[in-house]
């Protein structure tokens, strides 16, 4: 892969800083002794070079945790589930779960993903509803533990190397390289799961780019959940498929609206890249973690 480890810091240090507020109908009388983090000076910056969350109470029944954009929900809430459970009575509480304008947050979605798609041209900070009771079966799956969390991320990653190298990659790691590459975004370590992340985004010289680009492109306006198909990044002739390549065969909607207004914004990580952008560049170095390039095809603001 090109070495632009600028713009892989970048996407991996992504912040949104997000005020979770408990569910008014699930809190006692009994207020919870303040929590403290490490500052209170936040930039709210989608896109920020803080090294690591920082946490703190803006009152007993919110607080404000700045959230990595390429982690997940249940990973990084630990802090926010422990300081609620002081305002609610122990057996009223079960599995939490999150919900953003009414709308419940699925947890095996990065967050970044669930930014965009759902919050994108919101003011910030994000405003995330905290729930202990009435889990929504329906609409999320059940997350019991961590475990569930980094069976699901290793589940993606091999899924993506089977379309990039036929697993031939992912297979040859030994299990502690996988081990360290789940560590790595469990502790927010760029540099550890970087060294072993690499040798996924690497193919030979000789063929331009992986065998497939791992995409899953997301709508609002459709019930689907997602579009995932077989698209290579490297045309027959040779040219380097883009972006817009991509959305014209899988989304044509997206960028060809049939009065010619634009209506919708194609973003990845915050960002709205140029159409023109190589696939495989974008594939090597906005991909999330998980191997895998979160497209969120969202409405156009109208303000």
């Amino acid at each position: 892969m090109t070495d632009d480890k600028d713009v892989l810091r970048d996407v991996w240090f992504g912040r949104i800083p997000t005020c979770f507020t408990l569910y008014q109908d699930e809190i006692t009388e009994r207020e919870a002794e303040p929590y403290y983090g490490k500052d209170s000076s936040v930039s709210f910056n989608v896109v920020s070079s803080l090294p690591s969350m920082m946490l703190y109470t803006l009152e007993w029944n919110r607080i404000l945790l700045l959230l990595p954009r390429v982690s997940y929900l249940t990973l990084v809430t630990d802090k926010v589930k422990k300081h609620f459970q002081k305002v609610m009575r122990q057996e009223d509480i079960s599995e939490i779960w999150f919900e953003y304008e009414g709308t419940p947050l699925k947890w095996h979605y990065p967050i970044g993903l669930l930014f965009d798609l759902l919050a994108s041209s919101s003011a910030l900070p994000w405003n995330i509803t905290v729930h202990f009771k009435s889990f929504p079966e329906k609409d999320l799956l059940h997350c019991p533990s961590k475990d569930a969390i980094e069976a699901h991320f290793m589940s993606c990653m091999k899924e993506a190397d089977a379309l990039k190298h036929k697993s031939q990659v992912i297979n040859e790691m030994q299990k502690k390289d996988h081990k360290q590459l789940w560590m790595g975004l469990q502790n927010d370590r760029f540099d550890q799961f970087w060294a072993i992340n690499r040798k996924l985004m690497e193919y030979p010289a000789e063929e331009n780019g992986f065998r497939y680009i791992p995409f899953r492109i997301y709508q609002t306006t459709t019930e689907r959940p997602f579009i995932q198909k077989l698209f290579r990044p490297v045309a027959a002739d040779g040219q380097l498929h883009t972006l817009g390549d991509l959305l014209k065969e899988v989304c044509p909607s997206a960028i060809d609206p049939e009065d010619g207004e634009k209506k919708n914004q194609v973003m990845i990580h915050g960002i709205e890249p140029m159409l023109e952008t190589p696939l495989q560049w974008l594939s090597e170095h906005l991909s999330y973690p998980d191997n895998f390039l979160h497209i969120s095809i969202i409405p156009q603001p109208t303000d």
